[in-house]
């Protein structure tokens, strides 16, 4: 696991070794446990990277890694959890290694099999390799998009910059951070920015999940999708039994590859369906040691539940208490981690969570992330209504309003472009079309964020067994039917679950509890909704600007939850939460200079 960054132009730039180390040091809560540059000035091509050694801590996996004769030059972020199969299979291809790390593997896989390799790749990663011979930088990011990639594109030069974060471009020579009105205006309705590749920041992009795209000489090519599951395909004729059969036996693999490390292991215990699923899988290859957040002072509180799937799993379970002065003193650094601004109401605690299991010794963490998306777990698949109806305008509002959590706004175009785009993978299925969404917009541009954001903030990794691309292409191919039964949601998922005995039929069939701390302290917490009040209203931040205060003060001091119809805006917490972290966001990544006019918000 690494931070990465870097540049490729065509011949000479005006960047040089100083800017390269220090966009490593930029990344070096990524990756403390080394770091490394490649410059390569007349080619115009610069490679960083700070290592978070997981698997061969030895100085064989130190980065940038070269090929045997130089020819080839890899950073990589990430673990490649089919590694061992790829190492025997490149062997028998002639190639040799110097090392028991995964860098290595995906090294050999590109030497091997050129941009094709990323198609054999089954884990989480982002990496630039760089090829001498064809003059070539290949940018290349995982199926789901769990790490993210990041370049910017400098005015009147041909090439770019890349990085894992957006914060290694705000020193560079000739970058200025300003605000994209658009991706402002999907913050603040959506919580992150979901339509193309834009970001918060103007001319900043990223990497599409199960996309490549190559610098040849300064050229930027189209960016090229090379994960593209079949969608809803028919059921297999042995129905619901030998689909909890082939997804207990992708789910077992999986999970048994995420095991392995060379550093202690630990796994987050909700008690819910998905991560005690993935807890169960794991406790039956090894002794597993599972964590619970505790909050004081909430009514959010799952500890009882989490008690129960940890005996019966047989865990070494622990329970790490939250108390909202964490979550005060924590925003704001956290706010420096959102780099393109997401909304997430769990970023804070997470991260806390996670800051908690590195003081355990615990530096990879096993997490339950994307079984929702996939599986059929959120309220936004029943509002897709039966199978075979047409999908009108009125339906796809209804999906917005869901989202957005308003009445109206100024994003639905942009929305109802996507979703047309879903419907017509998916043949006009809006129930698939949601699916899509969920995995491909709102899941990689928010939910993973969260979790990669606040794991490598603090020096962890975070693997997310649901989202490898092998469970991934299964769930896709699952029909409706078998995900969702009457009043109950992820139906296939707690069958399984219950089948196989992994969790007592008391937590498989459990019902999703969806209350967010964040959102539980701000309401019923007077030091934490004191503390968004002082940073929403202060009139450095952009309740003025936006045109928002009559709602906000409405909000904090004459407790309304929102305008009545038709005024737009109807969860004034959403926006609340919204504000205070664009607020704080800005105290890091812009300058006074750089905050443009921007359209007020309809209210």
């Amino acid at each position: 696991m690494c931070g990465i960054a870097g540049w490729a132009f065509d011949g000479p730039s005006r960047y040089g070794a100083g800017d390269l180390r220090r966009m490593g040091e930029t990344l070096r809560h990524r990756g403390p446990d080394g770091c490394g540059t490649f410059l390569d000035a007349e080619s115009g091509v610069a490679l960083a990277s700070t290592r978070l050694s997981i698997i061969d801590l030895s100085a064989s996996g130190a980065q940038p890694m070269l090929s045997d004769g130089g020819e080839v030059v890899l950073v990589y972020n990430g673990e490649v959890y089919n590694h061992v199969a790829l190492r025997t299979e490149l062997e028998s291809l002639g190639y040799r290694f110097r090392s028991r790390c995964d860098t290595e593997v995906v090294l050999r896989a590109f030497e091997a099999w050129g941009e094709k390799c990323v198609e054999r790749l089954h884990g989480m990663f982002a990496f630039a390799a760089w090829s001498a011979r064809m003059r070539t930088l290949l940018l290349a990011r995982d199926q789901m998009g769990v790490k993210p990639l990041y370049f910017w594109v400098p005015p009147n030069r041909a090439g770019l910059v890349f990085a894992s974060e957006v914060k290694v471009f705000l020193d560079l020579p000739g970058f200025r951070a300003e605000v994209d009105e658009a991706s402002l205006a999907e913050f603040l309705e959506f919580g992150y920015t979901f339509s193309g590749n834009r970001t918060i920041l103007k001319g900043v992009f990223k990497v599409l999940p199960g996309h490549t795209m190559k610098v040849t000489a300064g050229r930027v090519s189209e960016p090229v999708r090379y994960f593209r599951p079949e969608v809803e395909a028919p059921a297999r004729p042995g129905g619901r039994e030998e689909l909890e059969e082939e997804l207990h036996e992708v789910l077992t693999r999986v999970v048994a590859e995420q095991l392995v490390a060379d550093v202690p292991v630990g796994l987050l215990l909700s008690g819910g369906v998905d991560s005690g699923v993935i807890a169960a899988l794991a406790a039956r290859k090894t002794t597993v040691r599972t964590f619970t957040m505790a909050f004081a002072g909430s009514d959010v509180d799952e500890r009882s539940h989490a008690r129960v799937v940890s005996r019966h799993i047989g865990s070494e379970h622990q329970e790490l208490l939250i108390r909202p002065e964490d979550l005060t003193t924590g925003l704001e650094e956290s706010a420096r981690h959102l780099d393109d601004l997401f909304g997430d109401w769990g970023l804070i605690t997470t991260r806390l969570l996670y800051q908690r299991c590195r003081e355990q010794g615990v530096k990879v963490v096993i997490v339950g992330e994307g079984a929702d998306e996939l599986f059929g777990g959120y309220p936004s698949f029943r509002l897709a209504g039966p199978a075979g109806k047409k999908v009108s305008w009125m339906r796809l509002f209804q999906l917005y309003r869901h989202y957005s959590g308003r009445r109206h706004g100024t994003r639905f175009r942009a929305f109802r472009t996507i979703m047309k785009e879903h419907l017509a993978e998916t043949h006009g299925d809006l129930f698939g079309a949601v699916r899509l969404f969920e995995t491909r917009n709102q899941l990689p541009n928010n939910y993973v964020m969260k979790v990669d954001k606040a794991s490598m903030s603090v020096s962890a990794e975070a693997r997310v067994p649901f989202l490898d691309p092998r469970v991934a292409t299964f769930a896709y191919r699952i029909p409706r039917e078998y995900l969702m039964d009457g009043e109950r949601e992820k139906t296939l998922l707690r069958s399984m679950a219950e089948r196989f005995g992994l969790l007592p039929p008391a937590v498989a069939w459990r019902p999703k509890y969806g209350a967010s701390i964040a959102a539980s302290w701000m309401d019923h917490s007077e030091l934490v909704r004191g503390y968004a009040r002082r940073v929403i209203l202060d009139e450095s931040g952009w309740v003025d600007e936006l045109g928002l205060r009559h709602a906000m003060t409405a909000y904090f001091d004459a407790g309304r939850q929102g305008y009545p119809p038709p005024w737009a805006i109807s969860i004034f917490q959403n926006l609340a939460w919204r504000l205070l972290l664009l607020s704080l966001w800005s105290r890091h990544y812009l300058r006074d200079a750089d905050r443009l006019p921007v359209e007020p918000v309809p209210a």
